[in-house]
């Protein structure tokens, strides 16, 4: 071999160390591609945080909402793939928006890394105080006697939110009208004001306006009950059999970001979501604390979007 050859190589494997020990010198930004309120975003606040104490370097939210994630996915997708610019995504922008929009500004395949998962969010059936339902029983016939009069809030077209609420439709038999906003927390603003009577939403978002009596959750989309809201029956079990959709979120970075940095960032991950307080946290707002390797998380993903795929198809969900 010839040395210079030897010599590139050297180089190449001190450079990648150096940016693995050396990794992060400044700032970091994460950017949530939804507005303020939503279970992406306070997901990604607690992991800002942890990770800042961490580093020893402050990781900066930066919130990009619109087009479902889009703005800011392809933010990211474009931003330099030095470890300094991150997204906190979400199953909607990783696995549902390839398969809901026939064409994205980036390409969903190749634009990013995945690092880790950071959390599974079931998400919860929740009605303003003002509707006369106590029950995922009640509403179903509450809906059904006055079909297409009651409207449902969510986080966008085509999210996970908006295709539980659609399977849940299809699952009763109910038709009510859906409301897309842009993003969670304006879509728990006007339910939480009225405008809009249902908003299937991550127990995360809602668990503080359950608590404080301002919404009432009737059910869970996850198969299992929820441990924050243990006397909340899940919709299986009550009017959908067999109903099983959750969302999660999780840390990804632009394609090219070195290797090293990616395991650095995924084993830091790790470390803050196995921190008994952090899991405490996370539990009691109503998620599933979970970490994986950048492998699994990829794997995760495909999984996810081939599982959307069928159902929007079968479906026939489109942008509204």
């Amino acid at each position: 071999m010839k040395p210079f050859v030897v010599a590139a190589g050297l180089l190449a494997l001190a450079l990648s160390a150096m940016a693995q020990t050396a990794y992060p010198g400044r700032p970091v930004t994460l950017v949530v591609p939804f507005p303020p309120g939503g279970g992406t975003d306070t997901g990604a606040r607690i992991v800002a945080q942890r990770l800042s104490a961490r580093w020893g370097q402050p990781v900066l939210i930066e919130n990009k909402g619109g087009a479902s994630g889009q703005i800011g996915a392809d933010f990211v997708s474009k931003a330099k793939p030095d470890g300094y610019t991150l997204l906190m995504g979400n199953i909607g922008t990783q696995s549902i928006n390839p398969s809901l929009y026939a064409k994205l500004p980036y390409d969903p395949n190749k634009a990013f890394a995945p690092i880790s998962l950071v959390a599974e969010l079931p998400l919860a059936m929740m009605v303003n105080p003002a509707v006369p339902a106590r029950t995922a029983k009640e509403f179903v016939a509450l809906a059904k006697s006055q079909p297409g009069k009651m409207n449902y809030s969510s986080s966008g077209a085509g999210g996970a939110p908006h295709l539980a609420a659609e399977m849940f439709k299809d699952s009763t038999g109910t038709f009510v009208l859906h409301v897309p906003y842009r993003g969670g927390g304006p879509a728990v603003a006007d339910l939480l004001g009225g405008t809009v009577q249902l908003s299937f939403m991550t127990v995360l978002e809602a668990m503080g306006h359950i608590k404080g009596g301002k919404l009432r959750a009737l059910a869970v989309t996850s198969s299992q009950r929820v441990s924050a809201l243990p006397d909340v029956p899940t919709l299986a079990e009550t009017v959908a059999p067999g109903f099983n959709s959750i969302s999660w979120i999780g840390v990804l970075a632009p394609a090219g970001t070195p290797g090293p940095i990616v395991d650095k960032i995924a084993a830091d991950l790790r470390e803050v979501m196995d921190n008994p307080e952090v899991k405490a946290r996370v539990v009691d707002l109503g998620g599933i604390p979970r970490s994986t390797t950048p492998t699994e998380f990829a794997q995760m993903i495909e999984t996810d979007r081939k599982r959307y795929a069928k159902i929007i198809k079968e479906r026939g969900i489109t942008v509204d």
